[in-house]
């Protein structure tokens, strides 16, 4: 499946490099028309480059000599080029290839070899419509969040209306949505019964870091360690399932939701505590949804769990009447 996904993605990468070039030949011939002096720059400056390039080959001692008289020689061109732009008042990089990727130049790679970060994103994304996640986005996100579906009158022995009580964490959402790349330890534990917002409010946050080019993997606590039993335990085809499983310490952020619908035992708390954990010593952002309370977290998960969890996490708790049924 992953072969296959960014094959495919690889190829898309391949047609939009190809598009690029064309696109900007045809930027090219429209100002050699315009400006003719530009094209015999051009011609200039490639035929100094490949000059240097046979004198570097023929006469190998003296090439830095070579090199920096070239290098004058197509600095003075460029120049006399930027000028005749700007007198025609074109942009100066009008012929630039305009990537949409400037550190990959839309191949997915680094000069490293490593991925670069739009490549992982563009297979977390396809990952997300074949999971059809891309839909939900489109309903649930900031813009669509109505306030008024809570109510702003007195709920139990709260110190603020449902109403107030959303519009405050609504805030410190979009504060965590606008100040994602500051190095603020921030991570938030969204808490409360169901029915109250909280995967919705998850999903407006990872629509806003989705929109500014972020990774994000969004999965129940249950999936995600589904897929760590397959990681772990499948020895013949472990490969297969490798990527999503670095991805979840990888990524810009982590959304785990429904946090207790999985089955507590040694392994699956010992797990979860190592992927909270990891993200947490890398500076990695974190999101963890829950139907529990603070009393039952520590009564399933283990005094390492819950610690790490109340200590590093903003706790916001949801409360009101059930949504659904409000609806």
């Amino acid at each position: 499946m992953y072969k296959d996904m960014i094959k495919e993605i690889l190829s898309e990468y391949e047609k939009k490099r190809d598009r690029k070039l064309q696109e900007q030949r045809l930027r090219k011939e429209k100002v050699y028309r315009a400006i003719p002096a530009i094209k015999k720059i051009d011609e200039e400056i490639f035929r100094i480059g490949l000059r240097m390039s046979k004198n570097i080959l023929n006469n190998p001692d003296n090439y830095k000599e070579m090199a920096e008289e070239a290098r004058k020689k197509i600095e003075k061109l460029k120049m006399e080029k930027a000028y005749l732009m700007t007198e025609s008042n074109i942009p100066v990089d009008y012929m630039d290839i305009k990537y949409d990727c400037d550190l990959c130049e839309d191949t997915g790679y680094l000069e490293d070899g490593s991925q670069c970060n739009c490549l992982k994103q563009a297979l977390v994304s396809r990952a997300y419509k074949m999971s059809n996640i891309e839909n939900v986005l489109k309903k649930e996100n900031f813009q669509t969040f109505n306030i008024n579906l809570f109510k702003d009158e007195p709920f139990e022995d709260e110190p603020l209306t449902p109403r107030e009580n959303m519009r405050l964490i609504v805030s410190i959402a979009e504060g965590f949505v606008n100040n994602f790349d500051e190095d603020n330890g921030e991570n938030l534990l969204f808490y409360g019964t169901t029915g109250l917002g909280k995967t919705f409010l998850c999903n407006c946050i990872a629509k806003s870091l989705l929109d500014k080019n972020k990774i994000v993997i969004y999965q129940t606590a249950f999936t995600i360690l589904e897929l760590i039993e397959k990681y772990r335990f499948n020895k013949d085809n472990k490969e297969a399932y490798s990527k999503e499983y670095d991805l979840l310490f990888e990524a810009d952020l982590l959304i785990i939701d429904d946090l207790g619908t999985e089955v507590a035992n040694t392994f699956t708390t010992a797990e979860i505590f190592n992927i909270v954990n990891t993200r947490i010593l890398a500076a990695k952002k974190t999101i963890i949804s829950t139907n529990l309370d603070f009393k039952e977290i520590s009564e399933i998960y283990t005094d390492r769990v819950t610690s790490r969890i109340l200590d590093k996490f903003i706790p916001l708790k949801f409360y009101g009447e059930d949504l659904r049924f409000e609806k």
